[in-house]
């Protein structure tokens, strides 16, 4: 892939990057589409990244459907597509490693420890590898959005980091390769993650300030509305990541629900 890319650089064409993990849905679909539109070249990794995956987490078990997916590609015009075995992008056990700092011990970081360490890893061997002039991820994944950013900026990459809006159902549920694993009833209850927080985008402005009333807020929804579990609700300046308890700049307003066999994250930037 070195040699396929380099050659586009020398010719002094822009490559675009998609990283993935496969099972591609409309979100991904939405990013690949402005890669095209705004590169010379764009590539899509499908990769399911082992050190992002705690030992009880859904690595063994996370869908995996390349042909569909390859297909998917196919029809929106993909130039390459990068598709590693586990082997060959981690060929021996890794002597050196990355750990992320403040920004993984909040939310989705605090409770999956190591993973952010796992994504920065193969996202920097991606970004080695592919040599992008753009790279592509999801507001989704807000939190991750600003590690990559940051470790960017720390690493001095010269790759340009274009964040894409999150992509929802009809009926609002942010769209996620997760989403398969709800049952019918979880699915109908899975659009009130994104109406708790229009509720709370709604308090934010009718002039409401105080973090623990917007959270309070949202809680006493999801529980009258959802049966998963409450996992977390919180309110963190963005892209800093500093846990608001007076509003004030933007936030980042975040929540997990776990149902039966799914977690699912979902938040609005305001």
């Amino acid at each position: 892939m070195v040699g396929i890319t380099s050659k586009y650089i020398t010719q002094g064409k822009t490559i675009g990057l998609v990283p993935t993990m496969g099972a591609l849905h409309d979100g991904h679909l939405k990013m690949m589409k402005q890669s095209i539109e705004e590169n010379d070249v764009t590539v899509v990794s499908i990769f399911v990244n082992p050190l992002q995956f705690g030992p009880n987490e859904d690595f063994d078990d996370y869908p995996r459907p390349f042909e569909s997916d390859l297909e998917k590609l196919k029809q929106i015009g993909v130039d390459y597509v990068f598709h590693p075995t586990v082997e060959e992008m981690y060929p021996g056990e890794l002597s050196m490693t990355i750990t992320v700092g403040h920004l993984a011990q909040v939310l989705e970081g605090k409770k999956r420890p190591g993973h952010f360490d796992g994504v920065v890893t193969v996202v920097n061997k991606l970004f080695n590898i592919i040599q992008p002039t753009n790279a592509y991820f999801g507001k989704k994944d807000a939190q991750q959005l600003a590690i990559i950013e940051k470790m960017v900026e720390d690493f001095n990459h010269t790759v340009n980091i274009v964040p894409i809006e999150i992509v929802r159902e009809e009926d609002g549920l942010a769209k996620s390769s997760r989403n398969i694993y709800l049952t019918e009833a979880e699915r109908r209850e899975a659009v009130h993650l994104s109406k708790s927080l229009q509720l709370a985008k709604q308090l934010y402005n009718q002039g409401e300030r105080k973090s623990n009333i917007l959270i309070e807020e949202i809680t006493q929804y999801l529980e009258k509305n959802v049966s998963g579990e409450i996992v977390e609700v919180a309110i963190y300046s963005y892209p800093e990541l500093e846990e608001q308890h007076t509003i004030k700049g933007q936030i980042f307003i975040s929540l997990a629900v776990k149902f039966s066999q799914a977690r699912l994250i979902d938040n609005i930037i305001i």
